[in-house]
């Protein structure tokens, strides 16, 4: 099979392009699990991941944003909000001066289900990030950021660009 590659690139960066895939593989198949954990279809236990992820940064979500994060339109955004409040995993709020923004936020009943997840799931995750030097920890996140930067760049670039036309053949 022919590399899709830019045939400029040194054989590392392509390596580190196939491991960054390997690993948006293997979290994948981590979501998927944790779908079943928590027996919610796999964008719902998606939209919960970011929820409970931005609400442990500090940083909870609007439901504007999480729709950007999972790549859904307001409107099926607000179908699945509806879900996972109804299912007594996310509360709907209004902390700002502005009430009409929305805040959401873990229940304790789906941190309790995420923490349980995680303790099953994290060991073999944990031991790598603790046997790991701190400097190559601080290495590998500025990595990642610099990288998830370019790839947010690129996206936003091409949203709302059409697709070349395919040659006729």
């Amino acid at each position: 099979m022919e590399n899709i590659f830019d045939t400029t690139w040194s054989v590392p960066q392509v390596e580190v392009m196939q491991a960054l895939r390997d690993w948006a593989v293997a979290f994948t198949e981590l979501n998927q699990q944790m779908a079943a954990w928590l027996d919610l279809p796999t964008t719902d236990a998606n939209a919960l991941g970011q929820v409970l992820w931005a609400a442990s940064a500090g940083e909870p979500l609007s439901p504007a944003r999480l729709g950007q994060l999972i790549g859904m339109t307001s409107g099926s955004v607000t179908v699945l909000v509806d879900r996972l409040e109804g299912a007594g995993l996310i509360a709907r709020s209004r902390e700002h001066t502005d009430r009409r923004r929305v805040t959401l936020r873990p229940t304790a009943a789906a941190e309790d289900r995420a923490r349980a997840f995680a303790e099953r799931s994290s060991d073999e995750i944990a031991a790598v990030l603790r046997h790991t030097d701190d400097d190559v920890l601080r290495q590998a996140t500025l990595f990642l950021r610099t990288i998830t930067g370019a790839a947010t760049a690129s996206a936003r670039r091409l949203r709302g660009t059409p697709p070349p036309a395919e040659p006729e053949r």
